[in-house]
């Protein structure tokens, strides 16, 4: 594979958001499109043909059984993923998956032992990470400029409309409702900026007749007097930002989902007056993401976030979840 300079990408499914990561690896120098598999075998001839050079298989097994495939996009609905990413694994497949890996902590598990036994990565699927505006972030929080990090404040919601009804179709358990979908870049924003995992989490939450939650806010306690607070939402209109606040002053992203046409924003500011508004140049994190999932493949090292990250963050989201239902405070 080294030799070839591109990744050969299969993609499990004919999800939506392969409207945004198919586009993405076509742009990406070092990764190319070879299959697509559906179970609804027009699906995944309409989505090969808009790619050349890609085909269309007529099922999940036959993708994996390609030996010219090396790494699989698992675009899957969630109570699906951890047993694809198992089975790709198995296959001899690098995955990238989309959030959840995987909706308990022993299905993660299990996906990471898979990997280990082939010898393949895995990594789940929260491409905001790699957009540079987060990088900006994080040069005004190392710099001591907002001082010691105390409370991160993040958002995600949108208002759903009937073509992604599915998405509260069915009961938190089966992995629907909110926090699985938009509440796990929630929790992943909050784990990620404090660069820790919460002792604690506390929450409410507003459930559809489906059992599916559609508005959750809580708080992770990070210890040391450090909070996370997060509230994901298919009730609200949209937004996606996160607020760092510190001892000295604060930073927010004002944009987390990137969307062709927008334009990142940072913003700071300081108890003694200092501060700006920043406005950068524009990125897709999709196409960075598959990027720096394939250098890694390419240079035979492990991508920057593994297994073991998508199982911290599965144990994060499973106790907020908990502590919905309960109404109390759950270890997480």
């Amino acid at each position: 594979m080294a030799e070839s300079q591109q990744v050969r990408w299969g993609v499990l499914g004919a999800a939506r958001i392969n409207e945004r990561m198919l586009p993405a690896m076509a742009r990406a120098g070092n990764a190319r499109l070879a299959a697509v598999a559906s179970r609804r075998p027009e699906a995944a001839a309409a989505l090969a043909a808009g790619h050349p050079g890609a085909r269309a298989c007529a099922g999940y097994e036959e993708l994996l059984a390609d030996p010219e495939i090396d790494a699989v996009y698992l675009p899957l609905p969630n109570h699906l993923h951890a047993e694809w990413a198992v089975r790709a694994a198995e296959r001899g497949k690098h995955v990238l998956c989309e959030k959840p890996l995987a909706l308990t902590v022993a299905e993660a598990e299990a996906v990471a032992a898979a990997a280990r036994a082939r010898g393949v990565h895995v990594m789940e699927g929260f491409m905001y990470r790699f957009h540079p505006q987060h990088e900006r972030v994080w040069e005004l929080i190392r710099s001591g400029v907002i001082g010691e990090v105390r409370v991160v404040r993040a958002s995600y919601s949108f208002l759903m409309g009937e073509a992604r009804r599915q998405r509260a179709a069915v009961d938190v358990e089966q992995g629907g409702g909110a926090m699985w979908d938009i509440g796990s870049y929630a929790v992943s924003t909050l784990r990620w900026l404090f660069g820790a995992e919460p002792q604690a989490a506390s929450a409410r939450a507003r459930y559809a007749a489906t059992g599916a939650d559609l508005t959750t806010g809580g708080v992770l306690d990070f210890g040391g007097g450090r909070l996370g607070i997060f509230d994901a939402s298919f009730e609200c209109a949209r937004r996606s930002e996160y607020e760092v606040t510190g001892t000295r002053g604060g930073v927010r992203c004002h944009r987390v989902w990137q969307h062709e046409g927008d334009v990142p924003e940072v913003s700071w500011w300081t108890d003694d007056g200092g501060g700006a508004h920043e406005r950068l140049a524009a990125a897709d994190h999709f196409v960075l993401e598959i990027e720096e999932f394939s250098a890694a493949l390419l240079a035979g090292r492990a991508p920057r976030f593994g297994p073991e990250d998508a199982a911290a963050q599965v144990r994060a989201l499973r106790a907020c979840l908990r502590a919905a239902r309960e109404g109390v405070a759950a270890v997480a």
